[in-house]
């Protein structure tokens, strides 16, 4: 389904940034029966709303497709263990939670920072939509409700469990398509004294380092601390806080109250000053960016053939998401990556949408110790290479493949890099 108007000001002026082509589903990943069968592609093309600046896509895969039968688990990652538990230390020491005091967490996933809360000694909720993820939440301990996250379930929460003294909404909002919706649930939810806390990868971090493989069909909207102002404000609701985090390529940390609770933060004001700079409301900006992805796209290809060509043998490290736009938009199969190895149990054994390279455990990677490793996740890329020590040791190499691809023991790298 096409959508014509803004998610966030229902402007009808959006003009197309970005065309990364037909596409199929990140997380469709396919069994072997299944690659004979007809595979399902969708444009996957981004648009700027010239009113409000919202960067959006502009084409809509149904929710229940995208999202009941879901192959991602957050616990798969130590990065994002060690992300939970901070979250959880640093929010109840900060706004004094306790026994008394209900964190409810949207698309709570498989339970991985709910869990962290209640060690934490707060009473936790969870809200997902996956059953089979939600259902390996809930064995752990963790109180679910499998459902999608708006205004009426909102209610129903609050009439059975009470209103939220901390509302999570971590890296959700991009799968949201009614956006107004998702924020009156919050508005409802939420105590008098209430914060919501909302973590989205930052439009900036991703003009700045050619983050375009976090482009696919579940993120609908790339957020600007400018346009998430501009969505809270309609109902009441303010941004008082800003935090920085690392996670993800480059998050921002939204804290949210009810309107005139609290004190607006200096961070606010910072964070909306660097977006003006950098001007990303404008389109100009998004055809400079365009040009540079252009660049990516004759590189990557390039850099491995020119290993193949070598004789170096190539592998690829984690079959996330982005990674399978990354590949799609760069035209790399199995011919030039003959597998890609990854922790989750729930993705070996499987094959990636639309390019169909097998995914293997990460033992793998000992077993047949190729050359070269490119790490598709980059955002995990030193977890990923410290992890590998061994593979490592035996001559293996790691590379990165944006915004240039580089190798990880090159003297150059380095995290400012990225």
């Amino acid at each position: 389904m096409q959508i014509h108007q803004c998610r966030v000001c229902q402007s009808n002026q959006l003009e197309l940034i970005l065309d990364l082509g037909p596409t199929a589903l990140a997380n469709r990943f396919l069994r072997l029966d299944q690659l004979q069968e007809p595979e399902p592609f969708f444009p996957l093309r981004a648009v700027l709303c010239s009113d409000c600046g919202l960067v959006q896509l502009d084409e809509e895969v149904p929710r229940e497709i995208l999202f009941k039968d879901y192959i991602y688990a957050s616990g798969t990652s130590s990065l994002v263990w060690a992300h939970a538990r901070w979250l959880a230390q640093r929010l109840c020491q900060r706004y004094g939670l306790g026994a008394q005091d209900l964190v409810i967490e949207a698309a709570s996933n498989d339970g991985t920072v709910l869990k962290e809360f209640r060690w934490q000694g707060t009473p936790v909720l969870g809200i997902e939509p996956a059953e089979n993820i939600a259902a390996g939440a809930i064995e752990r301990g963790i109180p679910t409700v499998v459902d999608f996250f708006d205004e009426r379930l909102a209610r129903r929460i609050r009439e059975e469990y009470g209103s939220a003294r901390l509302f999570l909404a971590r890296h959700v909002l991009a799968h949201v398509s009614d956006l107004h919706g998702f924020v009156r649930g919050i508005k409802h939810l939420l105590a008098e004294d209430g914060v919501a806390v909302i973590e989205v990868p930052h439009l900036a971090e991703l003009l700045l380092h050619l983050e375009f493989d976090t482009i696919y069909h579940e993120h609908l909207c790339y957020f600007s601390a400018a346009v998430l102002r501009t969505l809270m404000a309609k109902f009441g609701l303010s941004i008082f806080d800003v935090d920085r985090v690392a996670i993800h390529g480059g998050s921002l940390l939204i804290h949210v109250g009810h309107e005139g609770v609290f004190p607006i933060s200096a961070k606010v004001v910072e964070v909306l000053s660097q977006e003006d700079n950098l001007r990303l409301s404008q389109p100009e900006t998004w055809r400079g960016f365009a040009r540079r992805l252009a660049q990516v796209r004759e590189a990557l290809p390039d850099f491995m053939d020119g290993l193949r060509n070598e004789g170096q043998s190539l592998a690829g490290y984690g079959a996330a998401a982005k990674a399978n736009t990354l590949l799609a938009y760069c035209g790399i199969g199995p011919d030039r990556l003959p597998f890609i190895v990854d922790r989750s149990t729930l993705k070996q054994g499987l094959f990636t949408p639309g390019h169909h390279i097998p995914v293997r455990s990460s033992e793998a990677l000992l077993d047949e110790q190729p050359d070269v490793t490119l790490i598709l996740p980059w955002n995990f890329a030193e977890e990923i290479f410290e992890q590998q020590a061994e593979y490592r040791r035996r001559g293996g190499r790691m590379a990165v493949p944006i915004p240039i691809p580089r190798f990880m023991d090159d003297p150059a790298w380095s995290k400012a890099s990225r």
